[in-house]
């Protein structure tokens, strides 16, 4: 994790309208009176007296958190209320940051847009109206959020990466370092938006994974924006969203493989044209590869396999030090890659340990054709793809992949 202290960077949230009832709980009236003095001059307007001094009397405002609080929740967010005037501003800041946040329509409430930052002093200040009398008046309350340790707060990964170009596959995929007990409230800080806008769904693999992907494969063209907006949203079992991310990234063409493990083919569609049809060798019996819907998850134009690093060994063992041209499909180690030890198979009878083989020539050109996120579609085999093996998003029926869900 890249984070150099427990304290997180802010992010900024977009600013929404809140609607003033049910803005008091919690709340404290009293006001800090080492405010500054009577007199002076706030949001460029004169006359705004010092409601803060003993004694003050007028209009009535009302803080979540209440005045000189400590040990503040970081999910916590800040509200005020006036009572007897409306309220003109609202700042709220750290000695580093301000904190965004809206005005209701009638002027009464203010409520911060973004949560809060662990082991931080914090400042609110209002001015409020009261038009009967003709004046300002200004209040000033502190309050402390708790400190928060990393062990106490869960980090976002999300792919893909910022500015990268995908496959129509590809599914949004965010990691937390530490479990989410309160799925449903994170999922209501998560979202993907994309243009053209198409419809999709979360799906909670565990407590430290959820995938996004759309109805049906991505749109080529679309440009895509996820949203982690888990800034010091409660995971639960005492523990913090720890900072916010935003992710824009582009789909490229629509590339489509589509292999037969029967006619040992693969057939190479790009943007419905069919471009190739490439002689392959797939799994030899006790090694079927899998029939589904696979993902190129990463390219490598050498690799190392090591039949251990799979749990296969004994006469079948293998250590091959420079495959070339190798595409990863499954966790389990399934690749599409050059194999020019296997090529008099090749079209016709499937010899290898799971994986898809092609001469080094055409499968230096698939892999200068492919994404990560391409889709290869296998058929011909008993052994079905499963759903956690790689990005298997795409091996359930779209109403079972909601209902992975949260909400």
């Amino acid at each position: 994790m890249s984070v150099q202290s427990s304290k997180r960077r802010l992010a900024l949230v977009a600013v929404a309208t809140m609607a003033c009832s049910g803005l008091v709980a919690c709340s404290d009236a009293g006001t800090d009176a080492s405010s500054p003095s009577a007199g002076v001059e706030v949001g460029g307007q004169r006359g705004a007296r010092d409601a803060s001094a003993p004694g003050a009397s007028g209009p009535v405002v009302s803080t979540t958190p209440r005045r000189a609080a400590r040990d503040v929740p970081v999910s916590t967010l800040v509200r005020v209320r006036a009572a007897g005037g409306t309220l003109a501003s609202v700042t709220v800041r750290s000695a580093s940051a301000q904190v965004a946040g809206s005005m209701s329509e009638d002027r009464f409430a203010w409520t911060a847009a973004e949560r809060l930052e662990p082991g931080t002093d914090y400042t609110i200040v209002t001015v409020v109206e009261d038009a009967d009398a003709g004046e300002r008046t200004r209040r000033t309350s502190r309050f402390t959020t708790q400190d928060l340790t990393l062990d106490e707060q869960t980090y976002a990964s999300v792919a893909p990466l910022q500015g990268e170009t995908v496959g129509v596959g590809m599914p949004v995929v965010v990691s937390f370092d530490l479990a989410v007990r309160n799925r449903a409230e994170f999922e209501k800080s998560m979202s993907v938006t994309s243009v053209p806008e198409q419809v999709g769904s979360w799906h909670w693999l565990s407590d430290n994974e959820a995938h996004w992907r759309p109805k049906k494969y991505w749109q080529a063209g679309s440009e895509v924006t996820v949203d982690v907006d888990i800034n010091g949203v409660d995971a639960g079992r005492g523990i913090y969203g720890q900072e916010s991310r935003s992710v824009d990234f582009t789909v490229g063409g629509r590339n489509i493989y589509r292999v037969d493990a029967r006619t040992h083919q693969m057939k190479v569609f790009s943007n419905g044209d069919l471009l190739r049809t490439i002689p392959i060798t797939t799994g030899k019996a006790g090694f079927t590869t899998r029939s589904g819907t696979k993902v190129i998850m990463e390219k490598h134009d050498s690799k190392r396999m090591n039949s251990e690093t799979v749990g296969i060994s004994g006469s079948e063992a293998y250590d091959i030090d420079n495959v070339q041209y190798a595409m990863r499909l499954t966790y389990s180690g399934e690749f599409i890659h050059a194999a020019p030890w296997s090529v008099g198979s090749q079209g016709s009878a499937n010899v290898s340990h799971g994986c898809t083989g092609l001469s080094t020539d055409q499968a230096r050109w698939l892999y200068s054709l492919s994404k990560r996120g391409d889709v290869v579609e296998y058929t011909g085999t008993d052994r079905p793809m499963t759903f956690t093996n790689g990005f298997g998003d795409w091996n359930k029926s779209f109403s079972d992949y909601a209902a992975g869900s949260a909400l």
